[in-house]
């Protein structure tokens, strides 16, 4: 292969598209994780940056009103605002992943 036709390839592959697929997901409590644990995982979090006056009353994440859910908005903010690295959703081994977004009505999860 010549040289200009090398440089007519690479110049023809450099302007074509090709879609990116990303997956997306988010930090959240395992199913069967204790209130006990949810409860200290919302207080780690909101003692690490987080900011946690959405799950305060008239806060946007505020309902459904459970531990789980506010468990679930704030740890997802810290695995966000700690580089989304596995270990920020550790959670003492409570958190996992999931690709659903489990945002509601007006609480909307960091993505």
């Amino acid at each position: 292969m010549s040289s200009l036709q090398l440089l007519t390839l690479l110049l023809l592959i450099s302007t074509v598209s090709i879609p990116v697929v990303t997956c997306r997901q988010w930090c959240t409590p395992m199913p069967n994780t204790s209130d006990e644990q949810l409860q200290a995982n919302i207080d780690f979090a909101c003692s690490n940056g987080v900011d946690c006056t959405p799950i305060q009353p008239g806060g946007n994440c505020y309902n459904p009103n459970t531990l789980f859910d506010h468990a679930s908005y704030v740890m997802n903010a810290y695995y966000h605002s700690h580089g989304r690295v596995e270990d920020a959703c550790r959670f003492n081994r409570s958190g996992c992943f999931v690709v659903v977004d489990p945002s509601k009505d007006s609480c909307v999860y960091y993505t």
